[in-house]
């Protein structure tokens, strides 16, 4: 069984950091697109960031220069690093992963090549 578990959130002020975890298990890893999503109260679901195998990445406009996704394949892990955090940054945000062997989109962020997903984690970011 197939499980995405996040860990790394809670509160934090603006112009802070913060880095998320989310370890995969009971997965093959090998060749798979992994990805971070964030939802808001109120708000549709946003792609944040995506990394294919080859820690090719693309990122949302609203967080380009501040979050880096990254990933240590050997221990099934992937990252988002977050600075310079926003208080337009507070959401639940999701770890999620394609099947193996899969190359996520190289411009745009699509939540429909996704068919893993982590319970989420609470990011605050108080002004």
């Amino acid at each position: 069984q197939v499980q995405l578990v996040e860990s790394g959130g809670g509160s934090v002020q603006s112009g802070g950091s913060m880095r998320l975890s989310c370890v995969a298990s009971g997965y093959t890893y090998r060749g798979a697109c992994m990805g971070w999503f964030r939802q808001a109260p109120g708000n549709e679901r946003e792609g944040v960031a995506t990394i294919n195998s080859n820690d090719y990445d693309i990122y949302a406009e609203s967080v380009k220069g501040r979050f880096t996704i990254s990933q240590d394949s050997a221990k099934n892990t992937l990252y988002l690093q977050m600075n310079s955090l926003k208080p337009e940054d507070t959401a639940m945000y999701y770890c999620a992963a394609t099947r193996a062997s899969w190359w996520c989109h190289m411009t745009e962020i699509r939540a429909d090549e996704f068919i893993y997903w982590g319970q989420g984690i609470q990011v605050t970011v108080s002004s």
